[in-house]
C-alpha cells in the first residue's frame, strides 16, 4: 500500500497524493529551490520561495503563481485527533476540568503572570489529588471557581488573556 499525503493549497482546495503519483512526475531538478516539472504533455516551472519542514508549510511559485501549501500525512492526522499536535497546548486559552472533583486549593489570582507547569490549582478526583499546571505561559484573565466547589467534567475553572 502506498504512503498518502494530504495536501491544502491556499487554504482552499484539499488533495490526496500517493508516493506513486510523486515518482510518476517527470523532474528534473534545477538547484536547491527550483525544478523543472513535465505532468501530461504540460511544462512547469517550479521554485519553493519558503518552507518550514517541522511544520510542513511551503510557499512555491509554479508558472510565475504562488501557493501557500500544507502537507499532512496519516501519522499528523492521527496526531492531531489525539490532541498532541505540535504548540496545541501553546494554544490554550482556558482551563477546563479533566474530570468532576472538589477544588481543595486555588494557588494563582486574576491577574497573576504565571509560566509553564506553574502549579495553577488542586483538583481532587476519585480520593487522588490532582495538580492542575499551567499549560503555557500567560496571565490568567478570570477564575470560575473558588476553593470548596465541586466540578464537573469540561467545567471552565480558569481563563487566560
Amino acid at each position: 500500500m502506498s504512503q498518502s499525503f494530504k495536501t491544502n493549497v491556499n487554504n482552499t482546495f484539499d488533495f490526496d497524493i500517493t508516493k506513486d503519483d510523486v515518482s510518476k512526475l517527470d523532474s528534473i531538478k534545477i538547484s536547491d529551490a527550483k525544478s523543472h516539472v513535465i505532468q501530461h504533455n504540460t511544462s512547469y516551472k517550479t521554485e519553493i520561495i519558503e518552507d518550514d519542514f517541522n511544520k510542513k508549510k511551503y510557499k512555491v511559485k509554479v508558472n510565475n503563481n504562488t501557493y501557500k501549501i500544507n502537507i499532512t500525512n496519516d501519522l499528523d492526522v492521527l496526531i492531531k485527533d489525539m490532541g498532541f499536535e505540535i504548540g496545541a497546548s501553546k494554544k490554550v486559552n482556558n482551563i477546563k476540568a479533566p474530570m468532576p472533583g472538589l477544588i481543595l486549593e486555588i494557588n494563582v489570582k486574576a491577574e497573576d503572570e504565571v509560566k509553564e507547569n506553574d502549579s495553577l490549582l488542586i483538583l481532587e478526583a476519585m480520593k487522588m489529588e490532582n495538580v492542575i499546571a499551567s499549560p503555557r505561559d500567560g496571565i490568567i484573565k478570570s477564575i470560575a471557581i473558588s476553593k470548596g466547589d465541586a466540578v464537573e467534567k469540561n467545567q471552565l475553572l480558569i481563563e487566560f488573556e
